[in-house]
């Protein structure tokens, strides 16, 4: 039976009642997209088809149907739904959802419960840990809703326990048929297809975006007595796109792991892409000149020195001329890192060196490296023995040792063939070889120095 516009917004108390909701799929046939999950055959479908519930997380963006998930589930299993939301609830409801729980388990119906606890990641361990017991013992089944990834945000002594299953942002397709679907309601009137496509677009695979969107929509196109929403009058009530960005979470770090890996690949295009994507999104131009800034030292190091510089007159360049206008030197930066030559001889060295002083004993420094501003020190040696490279041949004390005493060279630095690496690499040979000549003439003179 096909349900009027005045059905979709009220509630039988006359209360309005949001689109998202009263579309909300009754059944598992009736939900829009997930079939990698949900589709004949899949692991979540045999889950619900298996008549045995069991705990899991449901991983995913906002509006992908995480919850009407959890709901249909509860009622495939004839269950008892209790929900709570991790942003506004606490332990006083997990006890609340505990009592409830026991009161079905033991009366009349002896009912089944699942909790379904929306953004779960925002509990911390001591409520997440609250859950334990009661899944293990079978009271409930446990659902909780991510938008985080869950092996960083829930303990894992929770998620040894449930079943994660990853949902994916609803595609172009599953988008225009939720449209379809609202009209087929009489809940939209006409619309382009040209508006379909930028609502789509602005939707940014989230359903509940769109719905509401839906919602808003024709609620001011029936003011306006509006036969056809227009292209031209969607853009005019939608403003400038804004797309879906999440500033703080996963979504956030693949995108800046996009655009530092595009810049390593040395692709130009793809690198500002990513970067106009996280300042479309929000992403602060300040972050962005950091990690920059970080790529010019990790990936192109001495390849290419000025790199590094320009990532630091780009940060300064935007300091000054804030949004927009300072934004095009991040672009040239990104640009210039992308075709510089690579290397992370230099990045390679430092963690090599790291490694090594953390593992090492703390070797003393050689007495002729000493610093000696005393004449105590003078008297002890220290300094004793030291060449001042400025008055050597070439500006080189060949032969001279820098490391500690009894330490072998542990060659950190090996820079590559390309950029400026090339000339270092062709120097570091040249003045290895003089060093190794001083160390053949010295050993013709003394072959055994030990020898008094």
């Amino acid at each position: 039976m096909t349900r009027k516009p005045t059905d979709l917004v009220a509630s039988p108390l006359g209360l309005h009642q949001p689109l998202a909701e009263v579309l909300r799929p009754r059944t598992l046939a009736e939900v829009v997209g997930q079939q990698h999950v949900l589709g004949p055959g899949m692991p979540l479908r045999l889950a619900f088809e298996s008549g045995r519930p069991h705990s899991c997380i449901l991983w995913g963006p906002p509006g992908v149907g995480k919850t009407t998930i959890a709901r249909l589930m509860a009622y495939a299993f004839d269950a008892q739904f209790i929900s709570i939301s991790a942003v506004l609830g606490g332990v006083k409801d997990i006890r609340e959802a505990v009592e409830r729980a026991q009161v079905a388990r033991d009366g009349l119906m002896q009912q089944h419960t699942l909790v379904f606890v929306d953004e779960v990641h925002r509990f911390n361990k001591s409520q997440q840990d609250a859950f334990l017991p009661h899944v293990e013992s079978g009271l409930f089944t446990f659902i909780g809703a991510t938008t985080e990834n869950p092996s960083f945000e829930v303990n894992s002594a929770l998620l040894s326990r449930a079943a994660v299953y990853v949902l994916q942002p609803l595609s172009v397709d599953d988008l225009k048929q939720i449209v379809a679907l609202a009209q087929s309601q009489q809940a939209l009137r006409a619309i382009e297809k040209e508006a379909v496509e930028r609502l789509v677009a602005y939707s940014d695979g989230d359903a509940r975006r769109l719905l509401n969107t839906l919602e808003t929509l024709e609620m001011a196109a029936q003011q306006e007595q509006l036969a056809e929403i227009t292209d031209a009058w969607l853009l005019k009530v939608l403003g400038e796109r804004m797309r879906r960005y999440d500033k703080g979470g996963e979504q956030f770090y693949d995108t800046i792991s996009a655009l530092h890996k595009s810049v390593r690949g040395s692709d130009p295009d793809a690198a500002l892409y990513w970067l106009v994507r996280m300042l479309d999104g929000g992403a602060d131009p300040r972050y962005m000149a950091r990690r920059l800034v970080r790529m010019a030292s990790e990936d192109i190091g001495l390849a290419d020195p000025r790199a590094l510089r320009l990532a630091l007159d780009c940060a300064e360049v935007y300091e000054r001329l804030g949004s927009p206008e300072g934004e095009l030197a991040l672009a040239e930066c990104v640009v210039y890192l992308a075709v510089a030559p690579k290397s992370n001889a230099v990045y390679k060295a430092y963690n090599a060196a790291r490694a090594l002083v953390k593992q090492d004993s703390t070797r003393p420094v050689p007495m002729h490296l000493r610093n000696a501003p005393t004449k105590l020190m003078k008297a002890l040696d220290y300094g004793k023995g030291y060449r001042y490279a400025h008055d050597e041949e070439g500006g080189f004390a060949a032969g001279e040792r820098y490391l500690p005493d009894g330490m072998d060279e542990p060659g950190f630095y090996q820079p590559v063939e390309r950029g400026l690496e090339i000339k270092i690499a062709q120097k570091l040979r040249d003045m290895r070889a003089r060093n190794a000549a001083v160390a053949v003439t010295a050993a013709a003179i003394d072959p055994d120095p030990q020898t008094p």
